[in-house]
């Protein structure tokens, strides 16, 4: 194995009553890119901060560079070893400058001071390296959008000298041109010998960089081997991977159903809203799904939030079952029967820090107070609505005690849905449902969607991957720049159709 640059062997770690990894593999080559692929909750975070050092392992092996480590491996030896870890929740300081973030807690001094002249000057030079060539090294990091601040990542690892990169989940929150520098980079960093472990749920993107793939499920190793190999040489092959990560075969991706198309339930007239929502005009319809596609940007979220309420609409009118709504702010858009699942789950659709059970009863407490004079809650009308949504939802949990943020991204997002279902909503808006959520998961959240289209539920989808709005929806419609640029059938549609009316500037853009 003395090609490995790192393998870590017969890796095992436990928490209070779970074992997260059990007797785990991992090899990496330099100069190219493993995949590192399983469900949510598969141990795949726990084993790459067992080599960042951020965890200890219970036993095992770990050789780094020829390195065999004795004891414990902490976050201070990795890095001198080489290795650097960029999550997906960037850890950067929103109000020092890219240099600053850049040298925190390794900075250049002259005299005493901080020598802010040479660490703008080797900002600049690292940036360089990776092609990078228009970004201030005194511009707030908290200016940049997230991609560029995952490239000021990159370079600040670069900086450390890390011959070992761990990215997880990338591209979760990057527009496709962002993707595709940020693919550019990666190529970059495999040509200069970097080894690099690729965490991703987007399944379709991995044949643009990856070399090897390594599958977990449930804590354990289940197998390795390159890329081509489990696709057949085909990227379009991925039944292989998906059925290891899953433990069974996942005949439909996008489990679709159809269902009659009954009456109208909303509609939007003339909705304008700031500048990225601009004399928007749709109907939703009893049994089926309106899926809104677009480029980041193009407005899609932006009108969604203000037919909820979260931004205020500067004209137009929204009409539930055919009678006007006036909607000034998300509490009487839920109370009216319109509610919304954000793209931003942990920030704006869950209180992480509050119990599964304190998440869905806090937004229907007129419900589980009704008929108290004092607003006391019934206990019984509480644990009636938190039973229903953990059946109905098979949401994975202890009890209803723990934080929803201890949740995986599949779970946290069905707790979203079941305190909006408690309300028997008519409409409901999902905006990036599916983001940061594993294939197994995903299809789970499509059933629920499915589930709610029998039922007569207005659902509304926002997704910014193509396969997924085209697989699950009946009906979509196409944004750029703040309008509407057309509407497909997505049984009769391409790709290239979509992309073709996302990027309709033209009359559209005055």
């Amino acid at each position: 194995m003395s090609d490995y640059v790192v393998t870590m062997e017969h890796i095992t770690k436990t928490f209070p009553g779970v074992k997260a990894l059990d007797d785990v593999h991992l090899h990496l080559k330099a100069g190219r890119v493993m995949a590192l692929l399983g469900e949510n909750g598969a141990g795949k975070s726990t084993l790459m901060k067992i080599l960042s050092g951020v965890y200890t392992r219970d036993s095992g092996e770990i050789t780094i560079f020829g390195n065999k480590i004795e004891g414990d491996l902490n976050t201070k030896q990795a890095q001198a070893l080489g290795v650097a870890i960029i999550h997906q929740e960037l850890n950067m300081c929103q109000h020092l400058s890219v240099a600053a973030n850049m040298f925190l807690g390794r900075e250049i001094t002259k005299g005493g001071r901080l020598d802010n002249a040479e660490m703008n000057k080797q900002a600049v030079e690292q940036l360089a390296k990776l092609g990078i060539h228009d970004i201030d090294p005194d511009e707030a990091v908290g200016n940049l959008t997230v991609g560029r601040q995952q490239m000021v990542e990159i370079a600040k690892a670069l900086l450390i000298n890390a011959k070992v990169l761990v990215m997880d989940e990338p591209s979760s929150s990057l527009s496709n041109a962002e993707i595709t520098e940020m693919f550019r980079i990666v190529r970059e960093l495999k040509a200069m010998g970097t080894a690099i472990v690729y965490i991703s749920h987007r399944l379709q993107e991995l044949h643009h960089i990856v070399d090897d793939v390594t599958i977990m499920r449930d804590g354990k190793y289940i197998l390795e081997g390159t890329f081509d190999e489990l696709t057949g040489g085909n990227p379009d092959h991925m039944d292989k991977i998906i059925a290891n990560m899953v433990g069974h075969e996942v005949t439909n991706q996008f489990p679709r159903e159809d269902v009659p198309k009954g009456k109208k339930i909303l509609e939007v007239k003339h909705l304008n809203a700031g500048k990225l929502v601009r004399d928007v005009s749709f109907e939703v319809y009893e049994g089926e799904v309106l899926g809104f596609s677009g480029l980041v940007g193009a407005g899609r979220t932006e009108t969604m939030r203000a037919i909820f309420g979260a931004d205020v609409k500067d004209s137009g009118e929204i009409l539930l079952d055919g009678k006007p709504l006036n909607i000034y702010s998300p509490g009487s858009a839920i109370r009216q029967g319109i509610v919304l699942a954000p793209e931003d789950r942990k920030k704006e659709g869950l209180c992480t820090k509050l119990s599964i059970r304190d998440n869905i009863a806090l937004p229907n407490l007129d419900i589980i107070t009704l008929g108290s004079p004092t607003g006391r809650i019934n206990k019984k009308t509480e644990n009636e609505m938190i039973e229903k949504g953990k059946s109905s939802l098979t949401i994975k949990m202890a009890h209803a005690e723990v934080e929803a943020g201890s949740l995986s991204g599949g779970n946290q997002q069905k707790v979203v849905v079941a305190k909006w279902l408690a309300r028997q909503s008519r409409v409901i808006i999902f905006d990036e449902p599916t983001r940061g959520i594993d294939v197994a998961a995903k299809v789970e959240i499509y059933e629920i969607i499915n589930e709610l289209k029998k039922q007569g539920v207005g659902v509304v989808i926002v997704s910014s991957e193509l396969p997924e709005v085209m697989g699950i929806s009946d009906r979509i419609i196409v944004m750029c720049n703040g309008k509407i640029t057309g509407e497909v059938d997505p049984r009769n549609t391409t790709e290239e159709e979509i992309m073709t009316y996302a990027t309709r500037f033209g009359d559209n853009a005055a």
